[in-house]
């Protein structure tokens, strides 16, 4: 049952491999065999997305239902290139293969970079199998290769899937710009429009583990891929990258990272055109009870793609709603965060309507990462005291302290539009226009609101963030002020004994360019998502203030968030 064309590659590989022998021997060694289970079976059957039930909200990785597994330490996102000849710089480690580590770190050894390499080669291969199968069974016809754009807004290219297998191995070219673009329609280089590194080509590699076929979409199936240059390095502002790299740090220390998604977002009648006068016309302020047939193909297809709903509601706003994702772990959670915000805008049109997360002066939805630290098989919360459920365990309360010191960093990399801005300065109440981040219990005017009810174990609700805010960002920015606040043990015992209306010890930025300050003075966030990154979306966010008075500036911006 295997494809000819695949066998023969893997044939290939073991023939080259210098390791074949030195494995073989290892492996006939007692006690080094272990079951492999279902690897063993060539008829085993192949699913894209089994029901989870509770076990996402228990423990272990959320994606362990989904068609490919892999190891803790091997990446799906096309190991098999450096064995397909690409011009890859020999010795230049592909990100996925150690994500606690360096990028670009070369290993230890050539045999222990060898092994992995050989190791992942042979999972590709399988895979890739899986999904063929699956390909052919569902009378698949395209693939959409998908990655985030510094925005949070998916960027793809869809191809014959007679091409997916070429495609997986050698990546996908896309000029470096369609993912690092600003929101203004006169320039989307922001100062990089002379540079060769801007006008570039990156490979979008695809992780193989998240293909599923789309539901509301034809005969096409969708994998979403983590882009590096031509040369196999990662690209340094790659927000899922960023993201994976630090959940990977916090991995090595012994912690996983249990996290949902809530979001609002309007849906609108859709006009014919979308302008400077247009009105956006309300679909409905009970719109869950006036077309039921929307929302439950959005929540059927949201969890056949494994994004699973926990609940709609009506929101505050004409038209808006408030949709919460299940907790997931590790970086599923920001990938379901992904397909979701994508998914829901594509069917709206089908529907005849308009999916908006942008928010402006008129109008906040709102982007809420709810989310608790567990040990690192994702067995035992780590937050909850054995005292009170409503207490957070010291580990917990040194993780919110490095929340609360890195608040300002946090609410421009959250809260990074200028609409945003202008929502939180009409929230605040204090004539010295200071707005202040807070924590509470229960408290939902808090910026970090502790909860323990609903089911969940004791989480931390971090509500500096709007909805437009790029989810894989907004996960990395959160890993990396918590982690500090352990590696350092900070302390918040005086700030827990306030109420939030007392506590005016850390201070947010009003206004964008005080905001995008306070991120670059806030070194430890910057090291920990890397200054290219940073350099960039300060460069970025400038470039908007700048170009952002006129009226069809704006309604570009609102185009391209719908």
């Amino acid at each position: 049952g295997v494809h000819q064309q695949t066998m023969e590659e893997l044939k290939s590989i073991l023939r080259d491999s210098h390791l074949l022998s030195v494995r073989g021997r290892e492996e006939e060694k007692p006690g080094r065999r272990e079951k492999r289970g279902d690897d063993d079976n060539p008829h085993r059957t192949f699913s894209t997305f089994k029901p989870q039930s509770d076990a996402s909200r228990r423990g272990g990785s959320s994606r362990e239902s989904t068609p490919i597994h892999l190891p803790p330490t091997v990446d799906a996102s096309s190991s098999i290139r450096s064995a397909a000849k690409t011009n890859r710089q020999p010795g230049v480690r592909i990100y996925a293969h150690s994500s606690s580590r360096a990028w670009g770190e070369t290993g230890d050894s050539d045999n222990d970079n060898k092994a992995v390499e050989f190791s992942s080669n042979l999972r590709f291969f399988s895979a890739m199998e899986q999904i063929k199968q699956q390909i052919a069974r569902e009378n698949i016809n395209f693939v959409r290769f998908e990655a985030t754009d510094l925005h949070g807004v998916s960027r793809s290219k869809t191809v014959p899937v007679r091409f997916f297998h070429e495609k997986a191995i050698y990546g996908v070219p896309m000029p470096r710009s369609y993912l690092e673009l600003t929101l203004s329609p006169k320039s989307n280089e922001v100062d990089h429009a002379n540079t060769a590194s801007f006008s570039s080509d990156v490979l979008l590699i695809p992780d193989l583990s998240t293909f599923r076929v789309l539901p509301w979409a034809e005969q096409t199936g969708r994998v979403i891929c983590d882009p590096c240059t031509i040369t196999g390095s990662p690209l340094r502002t790659s927000p899922r990258l960023i993201a994976k790299q630090l959940l990977g740090q916090l991995q090595s220390l012994g912690f996983s990272l249990h996290s949902s998604f809530t979001y609002e977002c309007c849906v609108l009648g859709a006009p014919d055109r979308i302008g400077p006068k247009t009105l956006l016309f309300p679909a409905t302020t009970l719109l869950s009870n006036h077309d039921l047939p929307f929302f439950q193909q959005l929540v059927d297809s949201m969890y056949c793609m494994g994004a699973d709903i926990d609940s709609i509601a009506s929101a505050s706003g004409p038209g808006q709603m408030e949709i919460n994702l299940r907790p997931e772990f590790g970086i599923a959670a920001a990938d379901s965060a992904f397909t979701f915000r994508t998914g829901i805008k594509e069917m709206a049109r089908k529907h005849s309507y308009i999916a908006s997360f942008f928010t402006d002066d008129g109008l906040y939805n709102a982007g809420v990462l709810s989310h608790s630290l567990w040990d690192a098989n994702g067995r035992r919360s780590l937050f909850q005291s054995g005292e009170k459920e409503v207490d957070l365990s010291e580990i917990g309360r040194k993780w919110l302290a490095g929340l609360l010191t890195h608040s300002a960093a946090l609410s421009c990399l959250m809260s990074p539009g200028l609409g945003c801005r202008s929502h939180i300065a009409k929230t605040i109440k204090d004539p010295k226009r200071v707005l202040y981040a807070t924590c509470g219990c229960n408290d939902n005017s808090s910026s970090f609101n502790i909860k323990c009810h609903g089911g969940r174990e004791t989480h931390i609700d971090n509500k500096l963030g709007s909805a437009m805010a790029n989810p894989y960002i907004v996960l990395a920015a959160t890993t990396a002020a918590g982690l500090d606040g352990i590696r350092r043990n900070l302390n918040i015992e005086n700030i827990l004994n306030k109420t939030p209306g007392q506590q005016r010890e850390f201070a947010i930025p009003v206004k964008l360019d005080n905001a995008l300050e306070a991120l670059a003075e806030d070194h430890i966030i910057c090291s920990a998502l890397g200054e290219p990154f940073v350099q960039y979306f300060i460069a970025m966010k400038k470039f908007e203030i700048e170009t952002q008075e006129l009226d069809d500036e704006r309604n570009k911006c609102l185009e391209y968030f719908i």
